[in-house]
């Protein structure tokens, strides 16, 4: 499994992306920050200023089922917003 796990296509991050030029993205929970740059460097080919990762908690989630109380937990995960260099862009709709 690689570092960059899949992008976050949103309507926030493509007004960041197309007025900040930065992008998010859903990352391995292990990888720092040093991983993501070069990561996002290989496979889109561009230049990264800056990377800020967060961690998120998984959420704790409850429904009503016939079988009573269903109660469950989402994923873990970690998100990076990669600033790109100016001239650079990322375009995820290519390959459709």
């Amino acid at each position: 499994m690689g570092i960059i796990i899949k992008p976050i296509v949103t309507e926030k991050m493509t007004a960041q992306g197309e007025k900040l030029n930065r992008y998010g993205f859903v990352v391995d929970r292990s990888a720092n920050k040093i991983q993501i740059k070069n990561a996002v460097e290989q496979m889109y080919n561009v230049t990264v200023e800056s990377v800020n990762t967060l961690n998120y908690h998984g959420k704790r989630k409850s429904r009503y089922s016939k079988a009573g109380m269903l109660r469950g937990r989402m994923n873990h995960f970690k998100k990076a917003y990669v600033t790109l260099a100016s001239g650079d862009q990322i375009d995820f709709y290519a390959n459709i």
